[in-house]
């Protein structure tokens, strides 16, 4: 296995693992309607079978209704700081 790259600032690459390549893709689907993303990249999840889906989310272009969450997030984690 290569040892994992950072995403750049704002990205954040997802793995998705299911026991069919049609969950998978459910799943894809809605990470895409929320945020701009890479193509999937689809492989065998293992010897048991499944598939294993891979792709880059920019967190940067989010749509509704992640941008909503994202903006509730971050303010929400800035009051948690340490004065």
């Amino acid at each position: 296995m290569q040892p994992a790259e950072t995403p750049s600032d704002g990205h954040a690459d997802v793995r998705i693992v299911a026991a069919s390549p049609e969950v998978a893709r459910r799943v894809a689907e809605v990470l895409r309607r929320c945020f701009a993303t890479t193509e999937q990249r689809s492989y065998p999840a293992g010897s048991t079978g499944g598939t294993r889906l891979q792709l880059t989310v920019d967190t940067t272009r989010a749509a509704e209704p992640a941008r909503s969450w994202l903006e509730t997030s971050r303010s929400s984690g800035e009051d948690r700081r340490p004065q």
